[in-house]
This record gives C-alpha cells, sequence and structure tokens, in this order.
C-alpha cells in the first residue's frame, strides 16, 4: 500500500445521496429546485467533526458552501438551490473542528469546577438552566471577568485550557480579515488575562456571537473532500412538465387526397393550442426512400403512387435542384420532402408555434433506406452481408426491407459519429429544441453519452425523448447518458397492480433521480389491446391516467381523440396485432378532431387542470391511497408546501360502474385527521364536504369514468 498524500486527513466521507452509479452519471434537476444532499461524516475519537457541502454551476470554478448539518448517528445534511442550466458539481468537504472540541471540553471542565460556598445559589442556577453555562440567565448580571462576586485563587488546569483556547482564536484570527481578525484578536487577549489570573471559579467565557465567528473561518489544512465529485444536470422547466401532440403533416391537409404541408399544420396550430398541448410533434420529415418503399398497411408491394413510411429516411432524386442549393440538402436527414414544403416554410411553422405558446419537437430516426446518400458514400456505415448486399433491419419473423440500420461497429466509426451528431446541430441551428429519438436503444450507448453530453453541454435547453420501449436496465441506462425524458410500459400496465406497483419505481430513488417518465396511451405502432376492446370509454380513463399519474405525456392524434381503434390483420403465426388497421405511417389520412364524439373537450380540460394545479408539474409527491374495488384506483400529488393538492380516483373498468370506500391519508394531504375539508371535482364541477378518511365514490365509464378532486380547506 501507498501513504496517502497527507495522512492527517482524520475525517471519512460516506454514503453521500443523490448520487448514480458512485458519481459517473448525473442526478437531474429542474431549474429552481433545491438539491437535498445527505452523507454520514465521521472521524477517530471523540473529537467533533465539521462539514461543508460544497456546489458549483460548471462555468464556475469557485466553489459555493453552505454548511452541513449533523442530524442523527453520524448523519449530516444541507441543500442548495440550483440557478443555471447546464451541469453542475458538488461535493461534501469534512474536517475535524479543534475549537468545537475545545468549546464542548471547556463547558465539560467547568461544569465540573467545586463550587466555593458563595457561588453555590448562582452556579446552581446556571447548571439547572437551558444555558448549561454557556450564557448568563436572563436579567442576571454578566460578568467582564469571568469570576463569581467572591470567588477566591485556587489551582486547577482551567487556565491551561483557556491557553489552548487562545492559541485557536489567534489561528482563526490569522484566517480572518478586517473587523473579524480584529474581535477574534480582543477575545484572544481576554482569554489570555483570565488564564493568567488562575482564578478558583470560571464562567463560561465567551459569547455564541464569538463562536459563530470563528466557525467562519475554520481550520481546512487537514480537511477531507469527497470524491469524485458529482455531477447535477438541471433541464428547463419544460423537461419535467410537458403535453406532447404527434400527428403527420402529411395527413393535415383539409382537400381530400391532397398531401399535406407545414403550412397546413401551421393552420391547425390554433386548434392544437387550445387543447392545453405545448408540444407538437412530427415524425421524420425528410425524403421517403423509393427503394423497397412499403405501401398500405404495410405491404411489400406498394401502389403506384404510395407515400410510404416516414421513416424509411433518404431519396436524393427527390431533391430539386433549387431545393438542392440548400447547404447539406442531399436528399437525407439534413432535407425536407419537398410535398411538405421547403426550409422557410418549415421555419415559418417554427416561429408559429411559439406565437401559440407551443414547441416544435422532431423526430430523430438513424436509419436509413436503400436510396440514402450515406448507402453510397459510406458504405462501410453498413453490415455487408456474405453476399455483398447490405443487411436490413429485421426483427424475425418481421422484415423491414425498406430500412438499413448502421452499423456501430464500422471501422469508421469516428466519422459515423460526427455525422450523426451533425444532423441534431443542423437541425437546432434551424430553431429546434425537442427531439424525439427513435430506437435509441439499438445505437451504441458509448455514442450517446458522447453525442448527448456534447449537446446539452452546448445546447443545454434542448429536450431528448428516448423512443426506446425495452428491457428497464436498457431504457434507464439511456437516461443516464442524457435523454431527458422516456416513454415507459404505460402502456401495458393496465390493472390497478400494474400501475401501482410501475409508479411506485419509476417514483422512488434512485431511478426517480434520472428517469423521466413520459406517459403515451397510444403510438402510431401501438394500439393497445385495451384500447381495441375498451372503446370510447378506455380512451377516456387511459387519458385520465397518463395526464394524472405523471407529468410527461402526450397522445398521438387525431386517432386519439377520434377513439380510432381497428387493428390490423395479425402477422401470422400472431393472434393479435397492435397495429392500426390503414396506418398513417403508410399511407395518408385526413379526418376532422371535432368529429362526433371526439375526446377534444376532455382532453382540453384535462390540459387546463394540468396547467392550473402545481401539484401535477411533478411527480414527487405522488402517493396512493387504499381502496376496497380492485377496478378503483386512487392517488394524489400535492405541492411541497401543502397549498395545492389533488386527488385522483379512476375506474379502471371500461365496461362497468364501479363503487367502493377510499381511504384517504389525510396528513400526506396536508389535512389534520377530524377537520372538515371541500373536495372540487375539477371534471364534472361538483364540490362534495368530507370531514373522514373514508368516503365513498361511484364512478361510471364513458360519463364519469374519474374524479379529479382539488382539496379546498375551510377556514
Amino acid at each position: 500500500m501507498i501513504k496517502p498524500s497527507q495522512g492527517r486527513s482524520r475525517v471519512v466521507i460516506e454514503e453521500i445521496t443523490p448520487q448514480i452509479d458512485a458519481g459517473r452519471h448525473p442526478v437531474c434537476r429542474i431549474l429552481g429546485d433545491t438539491v437535498n444532499v445527505t452523507a454520514a461524516i465521521f472521524g477517530d475519537g471523540h473529537d467533533h467533526v465539521a462539514a461543508r457541502l460544497l456546489y458549483r454551476p460548471d462555468r464556475e470554478t469557485a466553489w459555493r458552501f453552505t454548511p452541513m448539518i449533523a442530524t442523527v448517528n453520524d448523519l449530516w445534511s444541507a441543500a442548495f438551490t440550483v440557478d443555471q442550466m447546464g451541469p453542475w458539481h458538488y461535493a461534501i468537504l469534512g474536517w475535524v473542528d479543534h475549537f468545537d472540541t475545545w468549546v464542548s471540553d471547556l463547558r465539560k471542565r467547568l461544569l465540573a469546577q467545586p463550587i466555593p460556598v458563595e457561588s453555590q445559589s448562582l452556579a446552581s442556577r446556571v447548571r439547572g438552566s437551558s444555558f448549561a453555562l454557556a450564557d448568563p440567565p436572563p436579567g442576571s448580571p454578566k460578568n467582564t471577568d469571568g469570576l463569581h462576586s467572591g470567588a477566591q485563587p485556587a489551582s486547577h488546569d482551567i487556565p491551561l485550557a483557556l491557553r489552548t483556547g487562545v492559541i485557536l482564536l489567534d489561528q482563526a484570527s490569522a484566517r480572518a480579515k478586517g473587523a473579524d481578525a480584529k474581535s477574534l484578536s480582543e477575545t484572544s487577549r481576554f482569554l489570555t488575562a483570565l488564564a493568567d489570573r488562575d482564578l478558583s471559579f470560571y464562567d463560561f467565557p465567551l459569547d455564541s456571537e464569538i463562536i459563530e465567528l470563528v466557525a467562519k473561518y475554520p481550520d481546512l489544512s487537514f480537511a477531507t473532500q469527497s470524491e469524485p465529485q458529482l455531477s447535477v444536470w438541471v433541464d428547463r422547466e419544460r423537461a419535467q412538465f410537458s403535453a406532447w401532440y404527434e400527428m403527420f403533416p402529411r395527413s393535415a391537409s383539409t382537400v381530400p387526397g391532397q398531401h399535406g404541408t407545414f403550412a397546413d399544420v401551421e393552420a391547425q396550430l390554433p386548434e392544437i393550442a387550445a387543447m392545453g398541448f405545448d408540444i407538437l410533434y412530427l415524425p421524420p420529415i425528410h425524403p421517403i426512400g423509393r427503394a423497397f418503399r412499403k405501401g398500405k398497411n404495410n405491404s411489400v408491394t406498394p401502389e403506384p403512387g404510395e407515400v410510404g413510411s416516414p421513416w424509411a429516411i433518404g431519396d436524393r432524386s427527390a431533391i430539386s435542384a433549387k431545393a438542392a442549393a440548400h447547404k447539406d440538402d442531399n436528399g437525407g436527414h439534413k432535407s425536407i420532402l419537398p410535398a411538405l414544403g421547403t426550409f422557410a416554410d418549415f421555419e415559418r411553422l417554427g416561429a408559429a408555434c411559439k406565437t401559440q405558446n407551443m414547441e416544435l419537437a422532431l423526430d430523430i430516426a438513424f436509419q436509413c433506406s436503400p436510396d440514402h446518400p450515406w448507402v453510397t458514400e459510406h458504405p462501410s456505415w453498413f453490415v455487408i452481408r456474405p453476399d455483398g448486399s447490405i443487411q436490413y433491419a429485421e426483427n424475425p419473423p418481421k422484415k423491414y426491407q425498406d430500412i438499413y440500420p448502421l452499423n456501430f461497429e464500422s471501422p469508421d466509426w469516428q466519422g459515423l459519429w460526427d455525422e450523426l451528431y451533425s444532423v441534431f446541430e443542423f437541425w437546432i441551428e434551424h430553431g429546434v429544441k425537442v427531439f424525439r429519438v427513435d430506437n435509441p436503444h439499438t445505437k451504441a450507448f458509448s455514442f450517446w453519452e458522447w453525442c448527448l453530453g456534447t449537446l446539452r453541454s452546448k445546447y443545454p435547453d434542448t429536450i431528448f425523448l428516448a423512443e426506446a420501449f425495452t428491457r428497464p436496465h436498457v431504457m434507464q441506462w439511456l437516461a443516464k447518458t442524457g435523454y431527458t425524458q422516456s416513454y415507459t410500459y404505460f402502456t401495458w400496465r393496465t390493472s390497478k397492480w400494474e400501475l401501482t406497483t410501475y409508479m411506485e419505481q419509476l417514483t422512488t430513488p434512485p431511478v426517480s433521480e434520472f428517469f423521466r417518465p413520459n406517459f403515451w396511451p397510444n403510438t402510431p405502432d401501438i394500439l393497445h389491446k385495451s384500447l381495441q376492446d375498451g372503446g370510447r370509454p378506455a380512451f377516456m380513463l387511459r387519458l385520465i391516467l397518463a395526464a394524472t399519474l405523471t407529468s410527461n405525456y402526450g397522445i398521438y392524434g387525431p386517432a386519439y381523440e377520434l377513439c380510432e381503434n381497428a387493428p390490423a390483420k395479425p402477422a401470422p403465426g400472431k393472434t393479435e396485432s397492435e397495429e392500426y388497421l390503414d396506418s398513417e405511417k403508410y399511407e395518408i389520412r385526413q379526418r376532422s378532431r371535432n368529429a362526433a364524439g371526439s375526446l377534444v373537450p376532455l382532453i382540453t380540460q384535462l390540459n387546463a387542470i394540468r396547467r392550473a394545479n402545481p401539484a401535477l408539474h411533478s411527480n414527487n409527491s405522488l402517493r396512493f391511497h387504499p381502496t376496497d374495488n380492485p377496478q378503483l384506483i386512487c392517488y394524489s400529488k400535492t405541492t411541497e408546501d401543502k397549498s395545492n393538492a389533488i386527488l385522483v380516483v379512476v375506474n379502471l373498468d371500461p365496461a362497468y360502474g364501479q363503487t367502493g370506500w377510499v381511504d384517504i391519508d389525510l396528513v400526506s394531504l396536508g389535512l389534520v385527521p377530524g377537520e372538515s375539508f371541500v373536495v372540487d371535482d375539477l371534471l364534472n364541477g361538483a364540490q362534495y364536504a368530507w370531514s373522514d378518511h373514508r368516503n365513498y365514490v361511484a364512478l361510471r365509464p364513458g360519463t364519469l369514468p374519474a374524479h379529479i378532486f382539488k382539496i379546498v380547506r375551510q377556514a
């Protein structure tokens, strides 16, 4: 073993929270959040220890700090507020506090003094008071010489202890400046004079102001700093609270059969914004490959004129001479499908979103059609089969002949990484700050760690949503590498037990420190059986769950508003399909989201409720409450100060009405047991007076599938 560089550092720091994977990855917070830090901090022997929480944004070199407070059993805590976006660092500094140790020992010595007869009355009053010799009782005279009236000199070790304090005060004075240094020097001289008198009985000679002043100038010569430095990534508020709306721009035209454009999408923005969405997400807007193009319902034999899948990216022939004049516009990931419009049209759409207090999100799908320019310009970026052909995407028995996956073991992997990074930066320069990334779990994790780390350091207001319906550890690792939000298993969690246990996993550290769920009840790829079988009531209850269980959610529309639930024919060997019949992935689908039976009114109401109630803006306070009916799920969210409290009860049965009793934890809602209170139902406007933790509910699918109660405390 090699001796440590500083063997006189005697403090141990361990069990620091929060931290992810021993500091390899940052914990995540939102601008303005408080980061609460705890640790076990201790030293050898009986000397007292002290500690500071050090913290700073990455752009600053000097540490900010705040004292840590001892709680119980060597555990300490402190907190800091993040006031800038981007990366922050934090660490803990611990040291032996010789002055505090001296103060404590001096108190003990003074308490053990033999008390002269004439001083016993005063001393007993002091010992019996809460001041414990630190300060005289209120109203008693303050001795300036440390001597009780009538005391006689005697020999004991207190003068020696006072001289030790003189040394410590002189050292603190040397570290201090200005008036503080002067005060400490004066106190040192006072203790010296007091020690020289060698009195028979001493009061505690220092007041609390001097003790606090010494604490400002600790001796950090042998301090221990925790390693490694831990980090926090700070996002803007929309990373934590957002409502996404996905639509295909090619279906946005009001003219039957006509290909939609960015201008057509722009015309729909007021309608989408009125529903309360703040992110408009478009599937890939790039040229679509012609080779092996898919037809309607994923047919491998398309009819002439069929539009193909937007995720089959790349068609150099689609770029006109005029469009090709645009920098990097070669028919690939930095190009726009001409039928949608021009770059000027795209930027105008982005500006129009801002006027509606919305943001435009783009889909980034790192895969290529056989026509993509990368195929001919960089063939080593793809897997070459033994017959010399390029390997297309497969998920046996499914085959995606219109898509070539990228090879992250390419000998030119560095060139591949640089090009993929440049795709993000290209669209950021065109005003996009929000990205939904397709299948990130099929790309190298090391690439994401580098790419997202570089992008977020340069553009800290970017948001990345991972579309990774995969294994838990893989989903969580992607979040650790820099994904701001993630799709989840919500679509497949339908029972009370499944929803409860899943949400408890997502909202409990360490997962909650870095993983932000985004609940989608449907996507263009996923029409769950619960929606197929449950019809409109199922669409209603799943929407309410998504919008209230998590602070980030989204829907694919207008399919969701219109409760489209017809599935495609199952694949060979399968009994069920989660694909939509007449899927919009392969054809233009024009419809009015305000048709009869549309869920637009409910969606609008839910988003208004979400915006008006800060309790729904995060997941930290989520708590489930027992019900006596497994078809009823009850949960609540509150703000930290309990000023806003929301209680939700949902009927999980889309076919039948359900009744039962909910058993509410009143304290978690900021209520006093036995206190009368009112609940306002934000969905139907009704108001109920409650005074007990057990209350009866009755919910009918299709008409009133849920209660969203706001707790109103009576004056």
